[in-house]
Parts: structure tokens; C-alpha cells; sequence
């Protein structure tokens, strides 16, 4: 769980420098450059919270697959409709942010454990 939370940061920097340098103009051309942003800022955020997650000495394995669900969901849709220009991509969007809640709400319920 570590290798892949590290993996995850990883990703959430090459995709974040990506956007801003590789496809500056793509993104500014269509008018997404914002919603590219916005997924790097909730992929960074969360790619950490797994990696706090994945050190823990027992590790709370419930929220730490919503987080990852919620990342791929949430930040992977934002990523393709920026990319794409695709709107009806947008509609995946609200259920990655729902699992991103549900680990937020069940580390406020149950902790660490």
C-alpha cells in the first residue's frame, strides 16, 4: 500500500507539471486549465492522505480504497474532461468525490482503527 500511495504522489507531480508545461495550450484552448488544476489539487491532497494512511502500523484499509477510488474517479474524470473537452465526463466526477467523503467520514467515525 505504501508503493502504490507513492506511486500515486508520483503521478499527481508528473500530471500536475504536465498539465502546466506539455499541454499549456491545449488546455488554455479549451478552457480547461482550471479544471486541470483542480484535479491535481484534490490528487495531490489525497495521494498523501494514502500514504499516511499506508504507514500507519495497522493499516485502516476501508478508507484508504475510498481515497484511491475517489482519486481515480474524481481527479481521473477531471483529467480526461480537461484533456478531452468531453462534458458528459463531468457526470463521473461527483461519485469519486463521493468516495473521497466516505473515507473522510469513516476516518471521522472509526479513527485510525
Amino acid at each position: 500500500m505504501i508503493r502504490i500511495s507513492a506511486a500515486v504522489g508520483f503521478l499527481a507531480v508528473a500530471l500536475g507539471a504536465f498539465g502546466a508545461h506539455a499541454l499549456k495550450e491545449h488546455l488554455a484552448a479549451l478552457q480547461m486549465t482550471d479544471v486541470w488544476q483542480k484535479a491535481v489539487f484534490y490528487h495531490l491532497i489525497h495521494a498523501v492522505v494514502l500514504l499516511l494512511l499506508a504507514s500507519r502500523p495497522v493499516v485502516p484499509r476501508l478508507p484508504w480504497r475510498f481515497f484511491l477510488a475517489g482519486i481515480i474517479l474524481f481527479s481521473g474524470s477531471l483529467y480526461l474532461l480537461a484533456y478531452t473537452g468531453v462534458h458528459w465526463l463531468g457526470a463521473i466526477t461527483p461519485f469519486g468525490g463521493l468516495s473521497l467523503l466516505a473515507g473522510w467520514l469513516i476516518l471521522a467515525i472509526r479513527g485510525f482503527a
